[in-house]
């Protein structure tokens, strides 16, 4: 055989043969999403300054009415923003938001009102309530994945309204019951406030306080999701296998998603029975949590912002409906007026069509247009296989 034509002649000088370093391929790495992403501090500042100013001004320019519907809204914000920290950065479907609802509304009642405890206290009480029975649940309903935990969810919200039918002394059985409950923190007090020496409608008082808990969730929010936990809960959501292979306990921090979320959706239960003065066991059903589900899909799966613009959104929906269904001949608004579907079916049709649409049309919700509308990316993290 012949060698290799370069090989020198016996006796030549072999020049010495120099290795080019070995170097490591430099892999880019992917763009951080803007919910790990920090904001400049001018705009975070900019944002928290006009939320700020909308809580505490618009109680002044719109009307009773419209506020009692943005109370409904605030109140659905801090559970869609629950919803979506284990939904949309978890990957972890859930119907369960009724169930935890139920359980916050009726422990800040019984502390509330029994007890005679404070706001902050029977506000706390019931995110605590509501995040020790997401422990407790928690470990055998993220076992399953995918539909399974819908299924289980599914079955938490059944379990939870033959409870609340059958604890007369907690939730007043079928009839439901009052709730009177404090909403004085220090010297002002959300049921009858006042504003030099003007005394305010309640729905006005309430407003700032739902909607000062709503921002208070949405920050609280994005600070999970800055944190290592919230990588670890996107890195789970995006690839659970390679989560599990660099460290991160998936199990553990499915569990801690769960309860993070279930204590959102108790804070929101609290806020709804303490705004409304009554609860019902018919009020925690599985329509409630469909809607929830509509919520987070409107507004954008994975964004903190999405959550809010999402439940704005299915709030005020109904309420649209109503104003334009004069104007709909195919719309009955009162039995015997020709109509041909009402105005509760029709919502319900304009939610499963607005599920599909956002699902097929424009997958990052409403935060995601409102983003490229305003030229920015959106606060939402691409969600898998949408």
């Amino acid at each position: 055989m012949h060698g290799p034509a370069h090989l020198s002649a016996p006796g030549a000088q072999v020049p010495p043969v120099t290795t080019p370093p070995v170097t490591t391929p430099q892999v880019a790495a992917p763009p951080p999403s803007h919910l790990l992403a920090t904001p400049p501090a001018s705009i975070g500042g900019a944002m928290l300054c006009a939320a700020l100013a909308a809580i505490f001004v618009l109680p002044l320019v719109v009307s009773d009415f419209w506020l009692s519907v943005l109370n409904y809204a605030g109140i659905a914000a801090v559970g869609a923003i629950g919803l979506n920290l284990l939904t949309g950065n978890a990957g972890q479907v859930s119907l369960g938001q009724p169930f935890f609802m139920g359980v916050g509304c009726y422990v800040a009642a019984f502390a509330g009102q029994q007890l005679g405890l404070p706001l902050p206290v029977w506000l706390v009480a019931a995110m605590l309530a509501g995040g020790l029975v997401g422990g407790l649940v928690g470990p055998f309903a993220l076992r399953l994945r995918g539909q399974y935990l819908v299924i289980v969810t599914l079955g938490l919200v059944l379990i939870g309204l033959h409870l609340w039918q059958n604890l007369p002394w907690l939730t007043g059985g079928a009839n439901g019951r009052s709730i009177v409950i404090a909403a004085r923190l220090g010297p002002i007090d959300f049921s009858a406030p006042s504003l030099f020496g003007v005394t305010l409608s309640r729905n006005q008082g309430w407003f700032v306080l739902i909607w000062l808990c709503a921002l208070l969730a949405a920050i609280g929010a994005l600070n999970i999701l800055n944190s290592r936990s919230g990588r670890a809960l996107m890195a789970i959501r995006d690839r659970e296998m390679t989560a599990s292979v660099i460290g991160i306990s998936v199990s553990g921090t499915k569990i801690l998603a769960f309860v993070v979320s279930s204590m959102f959706a108790a804070a929101g239960g609290a806020l709804y029975g303490g705004y409304v003065r009554y609860a019902a066991p018919t009020e925690w059903d599985l329509l409630l949590g469909v809607q929830y589900l509509a919520m987070i899909v409107v507004g954008g799966t994975g964004s903190v912002l999405g959550s809010v613009l999402g439940a704005l959104f299915v709030m005020l929906m109904p309420q649209v409906v109503k104003l334009a269904s004069p104007y709909l001949p195919f719309v009955s608004v009162t039995p015997g007026d020709g109509g041909i579907v009402s105005m509760f079916a029709l919502n319900q049709i304009l939610f499963g069509l607005l599920i599909i649409a956002f699902l097929m049309f424009a997958p990052r919700g409403l935060a995601g247009i409102f983003a490229q509308h305003a030229g920015r990316r959106p606060d939402a993290a691409k969600s898998k296989g949408r």
